[in-house]
């Protein structure tokens, strides 16, 4: 059943076997998207494969009930549960990989060619996602040249890489509370440059949301 923007909001607020259908099929939708967006890390016949989409499927669909009211309809309702999806595994599968990582590792970041693949956005223009690829790159370079290494280092390693704040404490040497000042510290650092450059964090949190 094609559905449009309207209709996937309509079903998903609605009650009752409306609703519990809409949910079916957006589980349908998640798990036949999921082999091929993570193929560069993991493949279909690992052990791991079907335990960790079933896990991502349902967390998906948790948090896009929980943000269907923040959903603006500036792309297609499946890809924007598409790129939630994306993001939660790659949390998972970053999750699982920190143990075998150093912090310095952990610090050059992702190959800029390591990227999920992703459904088509029908909905988004040529210019917005090149606007958003230059944003991104602003992003990157601040982090290189306004933070200190330690800044960086721990910045990559709690909030891209999704290590736990007690290991990177440890492998840092320093008492989480510490580690708190300079995740604060690094954080305001990156919106006040690029506040300058004119950017909201508002605009820069719609790059990971759309």
């Amino acid at each position: 059943m094609h559905r449009t923007n309207e209709d996937w909001l309509t079903d998903l607020h609605a009650a009752g076997e409306q609703r519990e259908t809409a949910l079916s099929d957006l589980h349908v939708i998640i798990i036949a998207g999921l082999p091929y967006a993570l193929s560069k890390w993991i493949l279909p016949e690992d052990p791991r494969f079907s335990a960790l989409v079933e896990e991502v499927t349902q967390e998906t669909i948790l948090r896009t009930i929980a943000k269907l009211d923040t959903f603006e309809g500036r792309s297609q309702f499946t890809t924007w549960v598409h790129t939630i999806a994306v993001r939660i595994a790659l949390s998972e599968l970053r999750r699982a990989k920190w143990r075998e990582v150093s912090l310095d590792e952990m610090q050059q970041g992702n190959d800029p060619e390591d990227e999920a693949r992703e459904m088509p956005d029908q909905g988004q223009s040529v210019e917005k996602s090149i606007e958003n690829k230059e944003m991104m790159h602003m992003l990157q370079q601040v982090m290189l040249h306004e933070l200190t290494d330690k800044q960086r280092k721990a910045l990559m390693a709690v909030a891209v890489q999704g290590m736990p704040l007690e290991e990177v404490a440890r492998r840092m040497g320093t008492e989480r509370n510490a580690l708190y000042k300079l995740l604060h510290d690094a954080r305001l650092k990156l919106k006040k440059h690029l506040e300058k450059h004119g950017l909201s964090p508002l605009e820069i949190l719609a790059m990971f949301e759309q």
